[in-house]
């Protein structure tokens, strides 16, 4: 399975931006699909996913700025990012695992097999 992610850039505090993750290489609608995000000498750091089966979870920062979906028949998962912050600026990847993910893991880095090359997103105040 291989991902390719899209979609960063630099913007100003406040703007928007979409993120794009394809897979190839499997059967997109068994995967459960994740973003993360590291700052420079900082851990990566959980920011939302996407099940199988459509459940979604997010970290707290990101509720209600931040909107995961699929598109099942494209084998792609997007990351609509709105009232970027600042503190939203970092490399963000893209994961995915195949099948279910309890909510329980989903937070959990370990749990996803396969990564996308990362795409930098800069917020400017």
């Amino acid at each position: 399975v291989q991902l390719q992610a899209s979609g960063g850039g630099s913007v100003q505090a406040g703007e928007s931006l979409r993120l794009s993750c394809s897979l190839s290489g499997g059967s997109f609608r068994l995967y459960s699909m994740g973003w993360f995000r590291q700052v420079p000498g900082q851990e990566r750091e959980f920011v939302s996913t996407i099940t199988d089966s459509g459940n979604t979870y997010y970290r707290d920062s990101v509720k209600g700025r931040f909107t995961i979906s699929r598109d099942n028949t494209k084998d792609t998962v997007y990351l609509q990012m709105n009232s970027l912050e600042p503190e939203d600026t970092a490399v963000y990847y893209c994961a995915a695992q195949k099948g279910p993910l309890s909510s329980v893991y989903v937070h959990d880095q370990e749990e996803y097999r396969a990564w996308g090359q990362g795409t930098l997103v800069t917020v400017s105040s």
